[in-house]
Formats: structure tokens, C-alpha cells, sequence
């Protein structure tokens, strides 16, 4: 790989280097003395210099060297780029496109930052290494382009040259990340995401999308050069690229609609069968669904309906399910499985797998959310987000059936919503009729109404506002539901001052349901943000959940807690809602506690060797898990049951010091 510029793309002369970074360097000097609101001016300078700059050979170097001077001067203040830790990968490669060179140059700079990072050259106090190193990686993926393709007509009339910048840039990352092993991996990175399953997947779909296209180019383990790469050359990539795009043997090379839809007319039974079974096994193998395997499972609903327990992978109970409720699975199918929504057919898949059809009144509210008429405000936000291929509400009822579903892969996105998105994941586990009614009330009225102690509080209330606005990187009935519990929460927040003590004893409780424990332990006092009795907090955690100490009581409903979040530097970052699920001893009998994360990525390095673990440890799918000691070290806020007495005192002293310890080193070390 090299960072030769393309002919005709201006390179700046190496001579012309050593001014091009001295008036850099005196712009940055100003911008760093420079008054906020005069920065703006000084800024442009920085950028346009750093732009030219990297047109030269070896300026990407130049500028890298210089990053972290580059943001300690100002470069990212009052940008979008300001919290890194914000950021979306998605993103990064369309904003590097953008015909606004400052913007793109902005980003360039982030790129750098992230490397330098991830490389450990530059300790961030927002950011971990292993973060950006992530954030890198999915960067990569999603615009592989820019790596291994040639330039074409668009690129080369792209303003200032950001192209050549563009390539030169990525070039720079991939040497420095190491191209010899940057599919692989990439690869790893997808299927590690995809063990969470998570609703929303079409960052990944686009990442399988563009390895793809490598595949079929056959840039496999090459460089820009052409000269083949030593890695190993992308294992799994055919699996993960079969299941989005040719999981059958008539779909196999991505024939395109209207090929396929001929071919299955041209089926026998036997052929088809064939069909239904690759398509399940390949949705159940990654968690990925076909666009082809919606398109297959309406045509058998109409011409060979008894495939589709085999087309949807069910065991014993979903085939008990469908034939229960053949008649409202047959019209979800009709009316929410398309090419366009083909996530829908696994949500479909686990929904019936879990029984939740069982429920008198599930059924019944499925058959309400098909002939539903939306609010306008609720329609218009499902088209933005969504498109207009299908009207709003086959896209909420696709969302529907994915919530209801994979109840641990609903995800808060890039928004600072984990409470609403912990509710959506509680509600879809404990009591689906009330996740469905709440979606009701939503979509089609555009009102949630939840009594806090006997107070109805509503979204629609005057003084409710806007928190944090619409998220649009979530799953369609997070899209619709979010914005109206994010005003409950708020006025329920509103509520509680003047009360002595956290605010999510009592708000926990009553926005999420009659099954959170009555009990609420905190371990700082909220006045002085202090410890508060940690080693008394460590107790009664372990009498209330461990079952060696609880009278081997199990978690009957998830019950909400709150951490203290640390990154890969046991560095405080925050607080954070998730919900413990169970508490069980693993396959090596390590007793861990299992919970939700409404992070989309739940594998997380929280430093000083708490690392949570997705796999590999009896986790279930959207489980995230770490031994007891780990994850009560993070802890500072659980419920319980006051009635169900355990035995605080048995908890050996040694346990509660190694928990005390972990805590006063990470998150607690000035509390």
C-alpha cells in the first residue's frame, strides 16, 4: 500500500511542506489564544493548511504527530466532534465525502485522533483505545472504497482534493491497524456484534454489503497496489456474506427480485422445502435475514403455506404457536414481511418460539396494531426514518415483532435514552400486552398516559418538552415510543425533588411495572456523591441475588439497577441503566450475574480486568455477563424484594474487601 498520490491530483511539493506547517502551526497558535466566538476564523486557517498539507507525501504523518496538539488548541471545540465518544461509524464515511471541504477535513482530524488512540500515542479522557479501535474498524468496513477501489469521475471532481486526502488517510489507518489482518478483523468484529443480536443491523449489513463487493472484485487480501496481503483472507466472510445476500441454492448469486420470484413459481414442493429449510438455517446461524427469505415466505403463504414452520425455523413450541394463531401469523406475514423489512421474519420466528401468543391478550392487541391508523406526527417520523416504500405502519409492525421477539436486542443507539430503551426491553419480557398497548397509545394517539403514585403523568402534558429529541438510529417502535417515555421519565424526575435520596427508588418502580422490587439500595449518598456503607450495600446485594445467600430465591422479573460506568482505564464515565436478568453459575462454576445492556454493544472493557462478556458463558442472546465481584465492584443502585430476607452476615469478609477494593479503584477512587 502507498501513499503516492494519484497523477492530476495536485500533490503539494515536498519543499513547500516545511511552510505549509509553519503557517499551520502559527494558525493553531492563534485559534488556541483566540476568544470561542473568534475561533471559527482561526479554524478554517488550521484546516485549510492540514488539507494541503496531506496532499504531500508523508503529510498524513505530519499531521498525525500533531493531532493531540490539534484538539488541546481548539480544532473540535463547539463541533459535533467534540465528544468522541459520541460518534457514529456509520457517519464518518459519508461526512469525508461531503462537498464541504471543512467538515470533511474535521472529520480527516477525528480519523487521526481515533488512531492515535487506538494506537495508545494519545491517552483521551473521553475515549478508550479499545473504543476507537472499534470505531476504526467498523470505519473501515463501511468504506472499504476508500481503501481498495480506484477513483472514479464523482471522486476526482470532489472539492479541495479531499479524495486524494480521503485515500491517503485510510491508507495511513489500514498500515497503521495492519492491512494483513484488517478483514479478518473486521469480520470478527461483525460476528461478535451479531452474538448480541441486536434489532437494528444495517450497519452491518452495509459492512457485509461492502466485503461483498471486495469478495467480488476479488480484492481479497490486497492492497491499493494490487500486491496480495499475508492475512488469511477474511474467514467467515462467505458465511456472513450467503446469509444476507444468497442464503439458498436459488438465490445463490444474488439474482435480483424478479429472477428469484420466477424461479420459485418453478418449484416443486420438494424444491421449495429445500428453500424454506436454507433460509431458516441461515437466519438462525447469524441472526441475519435475507431480503430473498421475505420475498420466499410470501410466496409460500399464498401457494404452500404448510412450509413455513420449516421457512422459520421452529421447534416444537412455534409450531404449537402457528397453529394455535395460523390465521394472525399468516396476516402478520401479509402485512409486515417484505424485502423491506426482512428483520421482521425473525422477530416473527422468536416470537412465536417464545409462546408470548399464549397470552390472552396478546393476540388480540397484534390483530389491533395490523388494522392501526397512526397519528401524523408518529406516520411522518416512521417515513423519515424508515422511507415510504410501505405505508408507516408496516415498518412499526415489523418493529413490533422484533421487540417482541428479541427482547434483549433492543438498543438506545447513539442517544442518551438507556431508560427508555430498558423499559421497551422489560415490558417485551414481563408483560408484552403493556409494551403493545403502550405502542397504541404512541403511534395512534400520540399521547403515553403512566400514573406516578396515583398521579397520571402524560407526554403530552404542556410542560413535558422535548429531552433529548427523536432517536433515529433505533428500531421503529423505539422511534415512536422513546420521545414520549423520555417526557415521563423527565416530569416523573420533576416529582421527586425534595425527597431525600436517588430519584429512581421511587421512578424506577413506577415507570416500569409492579414487578420492580419495593426495595431500593443506593450506595453513594446523593447529597455528597460519596460512598455511602459499601461494605453494607455489598451485603445486601448478596443476600438479595446470590443464590447461596438468598435461599436460592432466582430472579423471577428483571429487575432495574443502575452502574457506575468506567472505560478501559477504570475511569468514571457516567451513570448507566441496564436490568439484571438472573444470577447463575457458568459452565466453569463461576457465579455471574446476567443482565441487559441497552448499549448497542454490550462487550465492553471497563478497565482493571472487568471485562463483560457476550458469549461464551452460558450468556443468552442480548445477555451480558461478568462474575459477581465484577459486577457488583460497578454497581450502585439495585432493588429488591424487602420481604424475601436473605443473609448479609454470611457473605465472607474477604469477598466484600475484594469488591470494595475493585470499587474504590475504578469508579469510587475519589468517593
Amino acid at each position: 500500500m502507498t501513499d503516492t498520490a494519484p497523477a492530476g491530483f495536485g500533490s503539494a511539493p515536498a519543499s513547500s511542506q516545511t511552510d505549509l506547517l509553519r503557517k499551520m502551526d502559527d494558525a493553531q497558535a492563534r485559534m488556541a489564544e483566540a476568544r470561542p466566538f473568534a475561533r471559527m476564523r482561526h479554524r478554517a486557517a488550521v484546516l485549510d493548511m492540514a488539507r494541503r498539507c496531506m496532499l504531500s507525501d508523508g503529510g498524513v504523518e505530519v499531521i498525525y504527530a500533531r493531532i493531540e496538539q490539534l484538539e488541546l488548541s481548539g480544532v473540535f471545540e463547539g463541533t459535533d466532534w467534540a465528544d468522541p465518544d459520541t460518534l457514529q461509524a456509520a457517519m464518518a464515511g459519508r461526512t469525508l465525502k461531503l462537498s464541504d471541504t471543512a467538515t470533511a477535513m474535521l472529520e480527516a482530524l477525528n480519523h487521526l485522533r481515533m488512531l492515535a488512540v487506538a494506537k495508545r500515542d494519545y491517552f483521551h479522557p473521553r475515549i478508550a483505545s479499545e473504543q476507537a479501535h472499534n470505531f476504526l474498524s467498523q470505519v473501515v468496513g463501511l468504506n472499504l472504497d476508500l481503501v481498495f477501489a480506484s477513483a472514479d469521475e464523482a471522486s476526482r471532481t470532489r472539492a479541495g482534493n479531499m479524495d486524494t486526502v480521503c485515500r491517503r488517510l485510510y491508507a495511513h489507518i489500514v498500515r497503521n491497524i495492519g492491512h494483513d489482518s484488517i478483514l479478518d478483523t473486521l469480520i470478527a468484529e461483525i460476528w461478535r456484534l451479531l452474538a448480541q443480536r441486536p434489532i437494528v443491523v444495517d450497519d452491518i449489513k452495509a459492512m457485509i454489503a461492502q466485503i461483498s463487493v471486495w469478495l467480488v472484485d476479488g480484492n481479497v487480501g490486497r492492497g491499493t497496489d494490487g500486491v496480495a496481503a499475508t492475512g488469511s483472507g477474511g474467514w467467515g466472510a462467505d458465511r456472513l456474506v450467503s446469509a444476507v445476500f444468497g442464503p439458498t441454492l436459488g438465490c445463490r448469486e444474488d439474482p435480483g427480485f424478479d429472477v428469484y420470484s420466477a424461479r420459485i413459481a418453478a418449484m416443486d414442493t420438494a424444491g421449495l422445502a429445500k428453500e424454506a429449510t436454507a433460509f431458516a438455517r441461515a437466519m438462525h446461524d447469524t441472526g441475519l435475514v435475507s431480503a430473498y427469505h421475505a420475498l420466499f415466505l410470501q410466496h409460500i403463504l399464498v401457494h404452500a403455506p404448510a412450509l413455513i414452520p420449516d421457512a422459520l425455523g421452529l421447534s416444537s413450541t412455534g409450531v404449537d404457536a402457528l397453529k394455535c394463531y395460523g390465521d394472525l401469523t399468516y396476516a402478520l406475514i401479509d402485512h409486515a414481511v417484505h424485502p423491506e423489512t426482512p428483520q421482521a421474519v425473525y422477530g416473527l420466528a422468536l416470537t412465536l418460539e417464545r409462546g408470548v401468543l399464549f397470552m390472552p391478550p396478546v393476540a388480540p392487541a397484534l390483530w389491533r396494531q395490523i388494522g392501526m391508523t397512526l397519528c401524523a406526527d408518529a406516520e411522518a417520523a416512521i417515513t423519515t426514518a424508515f422511507g415510504s416504500a410501505h405505508p408507516a405502519n408496516v415498518f412499526l409492525s415489523a418493529g413490533v415483532l422484533s421487540v417482541l421477539g428479541q427482547t434483549f436486542g433492543v438498543g438506545q443507539g447513539n442517544n442518551p435514552t438507556c431508560q427508555a430503551a430498558r423499559a421497551l426491553s422489560m415490558w417485551s419480557f414481563t408483560d408484552p400486552d403493556y409494551l403493545l398497548q403502550i405502542v397504541t397509545w404512541a403511534a395512534r394517539d400520540d399521547e403515553v398516559v403512566i400514573t406516578f403514585e396515583g398521579t397520571p403523568v402524560s407526554s403530552a402534558a404542556p410542560n413535558a418538552g422535548v429531552q433529548h429529541g427523536r432517536p433515529w438510529d433505533v428500531d421503529a417502535v423505539s422511534t415512536i415510543v422513546v420521545p414520549h417515555l423520555d417526557r415521563i421519565y423527565a416530569q416523573m424526575a420533576t416529582l421527586c425533588i425534595g425527597r431525600e435520596g436517588d430519584m429512581h427508588q421511587w421512578v424506577n418502580r413506577e415507570l416500569h411495572g409492579w414487578w420492580v422490587g419495593r426495595g431500593c439500595d443506593i450506595a453513594v449518598d446523593v447529597a455528597t456523591g460519596k460512598l455511602s456503607d459499601f461494605d453494607g450495600f455489598v451485603r445486601r446485594f448478596y443476600a438479595a441475588y446470590h443464590p447461596d445467600y438468598n435461599g436460592h430465591q432466582p430472579v423471577i422479573h428483571p429487575q432495574p439497577a443502575g452502574l457506575a460506568m468506567t472505560d478501559s482505564a477504570a475511569r468514571y464515565v457516567g451513570w448507566h441503566a441496564i436490568s439484571i436478568c438472573r444470577v447463575a453459575l457458568d459452565s466453569e462454576s463461576v457465579m455471574r450475574v446476567y443482565f441487559f445492556n441497552p448499549n448497542n454493544d454490550s462487550g465492553q472493557d471497563w478497565g482493571n480486568d472487568v471485562v463483560v462478556a457476550t458469549e461464551g458463558y452460558g450468556e443468552r442472546f442480548g445477555e451480558s455477563s461478568l462474575p459477581i465481584a465484577a459486577f457488583v465492584s460497578r454497581l450502585y443502585l439495585f432493588h429488591f424484594d424487602p420481604l424475601e430476607q436473605g443473609r448479609p452476615d454470611a457473605l465472607p469478609a474477604d469477598e466484600v474487601a475484594l469488591v470494595t477494593e475493585m470499587a474504590r479503584g475504578s469508579w469510587a477512587i475519589d468517593r
